[in-house]
């Protein structure tokens, strides 16, 4: 994708949500390989945390971030599944503002170019809440790159051209 080489890098502050019953610091991969990418891209990664599948447990996680001056966007990886503890979806659903369709479309485009008609049981998504950009991907290394590399260090580049996600951000909050 093109960069307007004239602009400066604006970098995001960015907290990571992991979603997972299963999940620790120690085994949390896909955790570890956004984390990674965050910040080899330039941006701020202000928190980490590992959150269990439970509704109100990742609302509150969800407000506590929307709500914290500093934090420009979430991302969540894992609970975008179809079994009963997959929860992160549903959790958007109670904090959004708007729903950005386009990334969950997207990602289950370009996914399928890895993993075919099996794409079909990814419920990845994104929302605005409050100002906030909340993006869901699943809880698989190939998932987490592909929702990355494809997607999100683009629209998280402020000189990504003809538009991105930062260039909206002083504007998120009007009226």
């Amino acid at each position: 994708m093109p960069l307007d080489e004239t602009k400066t890098f604006k970098p995001v502050n960015i907290a990571l949500i992991t979603v997972s019953d299963t999940r620790t610091y120690e085994n949390d991969t896909s955790g570890d390989l956004l984390a990674e990418f965050i910040v080899d891209a330039g941006h701020q990664l202000v928190d980490r945390v590992i959150e269990r599948d439970d509704v109100s447990k990742l609302v509150a996680r969800l407000h506590g971030f929307i709500d914290t001056e500093y934090v420009d966007c979430v991302i969540l990886t894992g609970g975008t599944g179809l079994t009963g503890r997959d929860i992160t979806p549903e959790a958007l659903d109670r904090v959004k503002s708007k729903d950005i369709p386009g990334f969950g479309e997207l990602f289950r485009m370009l996914s399928y170019e890895t993993i075919g008609t099996s794409t079909i049981q990814s419920r990845a998504c994104a929302v605005l809440a409050r100002g906030t950009y909340i993006f869901a991907l699943p809880g698989s290394n190939g998932a987490v790159k592909d929702g990355w590399t494809k997607i999100l260090v683009h629209q998280l580049d402020s000189r990504h051209k003809p538009c991105n996600f930062v260039e909206l951000m002083p504007r998120l909050r009007e009226q």
